[in-house]
C-alpha cells in the first residue's frame, strides 16, 4: 500500500479530524452552557432558600423576639444567625419593580452576599463561607439576619463535580468513537480512491465497463472535455486524494481516447490506399481492360495483391480489437520455445531464399499460448526480412537467463534511427514511409508482437545501429516442463 493510500486511513490534519474536532467543540460548548445554567440555577435556589430562611427568622422574631445567646448557637446549626447590627452594613434595597414578588415581612429589608475575603484560601473552598444577610427593622427592632450556605454549598460543589467527570469522561469516549464512526460515514470516499488509484495504474488500456462505470459516476465530463481536472486547492486529504486519484484517471481515459481517434484515423487513411488502387484499376478495366489482355492481367494482380493487403490489415485490426476488449483468450501449455525457434526456422528458410538464416537454440521451456507466441516470433522474422537487403543474414537465437526466455532475432538490414527506437511499438507507426510502402508494411506488426508477450508477463528489447542492423528480443518467463 502506498503512502497515499495510508494517509486515508490515517486521522492527521484531515477531514476526519476536522469534522471531529468540530464535533467536539460543539459537545463542549454545549457542556459550558449546561454548566453555565447549572450555576445560574444554584444560584437561584439559595436565593430562594435564602428568603426562605429569612422569612421563617422574621416570623420567630416577632413571635419570640431576638433570640439568647444559647438560641443563637442553636439557630447558628441550622444555618441561621439573628442579632442586632452594629453600624450601617450598606446593604441594597430591592427595586420597587420586583418588591412585589417578595413577601411583605422583608420587601423593605437591605440585601447583601458576604464571600470570605481571606487571599490564602483555595479556590475549590471559595464558595464554602457563602453567606446571605438581610437587614431590616422588626417591629422597630433593628434585626441582622445572615443566612449561612455551607452545607448546601457542599451539595451543589459536590454535584458539580460528578456533572464535569461524566462531562470530561463523555467527552474523551466521543472523541474515539466519533472518529470511527466519521472515518466509516466516509469509507465510501475511501474505497472509491483507492479504486481510482488501482484503476490509475498502467495496466494497459480500460474495458467498456470500466469507462461505462466512470462515464456514470463522472457524466458532465464528455468526450470533447476530457482535458477538464478537478480542482486541488482548498480540499482535505482524503477529497484531495480521490481528486487526485480521478484527474489521474482523466488523463489517462484522454490519453487512450487520443489513441483511439488515432488509430481509427490511421486505420482509415491505411484502408483509403488499397481502396482506392482498386477503384483505378476497375476503372481501367472498364476503360481499356476488356480488350487489352495485357492490361486485364496487370489489373488482376493488383487488385489480388490489394485484396491481399487489406485482408491482413483487417485481420490485424481484428487482432488488436480483441486485444483491447479483454476478449483474447490465451490457451496455455507447456512448450519448447527451442523447438518452436527450429520450426519457424525451417518454414522461413523454405519460402525466402533471398537471406542467409542462421539458427543458435537451446531447449529452454515456457508455459503460453504457443499460437501466439510463434505469431509474436513469425512477426519479428518477417520484420527482419522486410529491412534487410537482400543477400543479408538474419539471425534466430533462443536462449535463458536468470528465470527468463528469450528469442532474438538479428539482422544486418538497415537499421533503426534513435529518435524513432521508442515509436516502433506504436499503431501505424513506420520509421520511413517510403520503404514501408515497398515492403507493404502496415505498422502493425510490432504493436501485434508486443500485446502478445505484454499478455504472457514478458517485454520486447530493441538493439539497433543504422546501416548496420537490429536485434529484437522477445523475453518471456521461463517455465519448469513438469
Amino acid at each position: 500500500m502506498s503512502k497515499k493510500q495510508e494517509k486515508i486511513h490515517t486521522i492527521g490534519f484531515s477531514i476526519v479530524s476536522k469534522l471531529n474536532v468540530q464535533l467536539w467543540v460543539r459537545s463542549l460548548g454545549l457542556f459550558l452552557v449546561l454548566n453555565l445554567v447549572f450555576i445560574l440555577a444554584s444560584g437561584v435556589f439559595l436565593l430562594v432558600t435564602g428568603e426562605k430562611q429569612a422569612l421563617q427568622a422574621v416570623q420567630h422574631v416577632k413571635n419570640y423576639g431576638l433570640p439568647t445567646e444559647a438560641e443563637n448557637r442553636w439557630l447558628l446549626d441550622l444555618g441561621v444567625e439573628i442579632s442586632q447590627p452594629v453600624g450601617f452594613s450598606g446593604g441594597l434595597a430591592l427595586p420597587e419593580a420586583i418588591k412585589e414578588v417578595f413577601p411583605p415581612e422583608t420587601q423593605d429589608a437591605l440585601r447583601m452576599v458576604h464571600l470570605p475575603r481571606d487571599e490564602n484560601i483555595a479556590l475549590y473552598h471559595l464558595f464554602d463561607g457563602l453567606n446571605y444577610q438581610l437587614e431590616l427593622d422588626i417591629d422597630g427592632v433593628p434585626t441582622s439576619i445572615v443566612i449561612h450556605f455551607s452545607s448546601l454549598i457542599w451539595v451543589l460543589k459536590t454535584l458539580f463535580l460528578v456533572l464535569l467527570v461524566v462531562q470530561l469522561l463523555s467527552l474523551f469516549k466521543t472523541m474515539i468513537t466519533r472518529a470511527d464512526l466519521i472515518r466509516d460515514v466516509l469509507k465510501p470516499i475511501s474505497d472509491l480512491t483507492r479504486q481510482a488509484q488501482t484503476l490509475s495504474k498502467d495496466q494497459g488500456p480500460l474495458s467498456v465497463q470500466e469507462m461505462q462505470a466512470l462515464a456514470g459516476t463522472l457524466d458532465e465530463i464528455n468526450a470533447a472535455r476530457l482535458d477538464t481536472r478537478i480542482d486541488l486547492d482548498s480540499t482535505q486529504d482524503e477529497l484531495k486524494n480521490l481528486a487526485i486519484a480521478i484527474n489521474s484517471l482523466l488523463a489517462r481515459i484522454n490519453e487512450s481516447y487520443r489513441l483511439q481517434a488515432r488509430f481509427v484515423s490511421d486505420a482509415s487513411h491505411e484502408l483509403r490506399t488499397p481502396i482506392a488502387a482498386i477503384q483505378g484499376y476497375a476503372n481501367l478495366l472498364d476503360r481499356w481492360g476488356k480488350n487489352d489482355p495485357e492490361a486485364l492481367q496487370e489489373s488482376i494482380d493488383a487488385l489480388k495483391e490489394e485484396a491481399a493487403n487489406m485482408k491482413d490489415l483487417v485481420e490485424q485490426l481484428l487482432f488488436l480489437a480483441r486485444g483491447d476488449n479483454n476478449t483474447m483468450h490465451l490457451d496455455l501449455e507447456h512448450f519448447d520455445l527451442g523447438d518452436l525457434a527450429q520450426t519457424i526456422f525451417r518454414e522461413t528458410e523454405m519460402i525466402n531464399g533471398g537471406h542467409i538464416f542462421k539458427l543458435e537454440t537451446s531447449d529452454v521451456w515456457i508455459r503460453a499460448d504457443q499460437g501466439l507466441v510463434k505469431q509474436a516470433c513469425r512477426i519479428l522474422v518477417d520484420n527482419a526480412i522486410k529491412y534487410t537487403p537482400v543477400g543479408g543474414t538474419i539471425k534466430l537465437v533462443v536462449t535463458s537467463d536468470q528465470g527468463q526466455a528469450w528469442f532474438s532475432v538479428q539482422d544486418s538490414g538497415i537499421g533503426i534511427p534513435p529518435k524513432d527506437i521508442p515509436h516502433i511499438f506504436e499503431r501505424f507507426y513506420r520509421a520511413d514511409e517510403s520503404r514501408a510502402r515497398v515492403t507493404g508494411g502496415t505498422g502493425l506488426g510490432l504493436s501485434i508482437a508486443k500485446w502478445i508477450v505484454e499478455r504472457h508477463g514478458g517485454h520486447l528489447e530493441v538493439l539497433s545501429r543504422e546501416d548496420f542492423g537490429s536485434r529484437i528480443s522477445l523475453v518471456l518467463p521461463q517455465s519448469d516442463p513438469t
